[in-house]
């Protein structure tokens, strides 16, 4: 189905508490960064804003940051907002090691109304898309949503956002979920990052295999 023009929000400004402080987007599974991984997901999408410390990538994007610094996730979303001016956007964390198969579920879904608010029968619209774990676990931070709904979501808490949680700023929202298994999973703690490696990397072991096994039958 035709792509409707988006932009993206990559959310890369955390602390990462659980993981001593680490520059988490940087993190390398199988060769790539996970910011590198989030940015690829969204190809395509104009701008891509990165809130957070600029760190080298080779991709066009527009870097945003909150004020002051770690404000929460809800306060880089409005930063970034303020760049961006097409009716939808994607909103990622930087740290999903499925990021591109991830996103991939969410281009599937039909575009969203433009007018959500103006149609005649508001049950048949919806102010965004947001994947689920395999726990069944909302993964706010792996949607696509109207822009327009995101900035009456911020507009209606205080202080621009500061300190509140992604779960406040989209509860009175209209969502549709999709189911995303493993794909949803993110990385917190260094055991995160050890199993989204060995996750990673079995493909390349079954390839490494099945091409051994294919000489050995020639």
């Amino acid at each position: 189905m035709p792509e409707t023009p988006s932009a993206a929000i990559i959310l890369a400004g955390g602390r990462a508490s659980r993981l001593g402080g680490a520059a988490k987007p940087l993190l390398d599974i199988d060769g790539r960064t996970l910011l590198d991984r989030a940015v690829a997901a969204v190809a395509g999408c104009a701008p891509i804003v990165v809130v957070g410390p600029p760190s080298p990538l080779q991709a066009d994007v527009v870097w945003a940051r909150e004020t002051p610094s770690f404000g929460g996730p809800v306060a880089g979303i409005a930063a970034a907002l303020a760049l961006i001016d097409t009716a939808e956007v994607y909103v990622l964390a930087a740290d999903l090691p499925n990021a591109e198969a991830a996103v991939a579920v969410l281009r599937q879904h039909p575009p969203l109304s433009p007018n959500a608010n103006e149609n005649e029968n508001e049950n048949e619209s919806v102010d965004g898309i947001c994947l689920t774990d395999a726990a069944g676990r909302m993964q706010w931070l792996l949607g696509r949503y109207r822009t327009a709904s995101l900035r009456r979501a911020v507009a209606a808490l205080p202080d621009s956002g500061h300190g509140a949680s992604v779960r406040a700023l989209l509860a009175g929202l209209a969502l549709t979920t999709l189911p995303a298994g493993d794909l949803a999973m993110d990385v917190d703690t260094w055991d995160d990052l050890e199993r989204a490696r060995a996750m990673m990397s079995m493909p390349r072991r079954d390839d490494a295999t099945a091409s051994a096994s294919d000489e050995e039958t020639t």
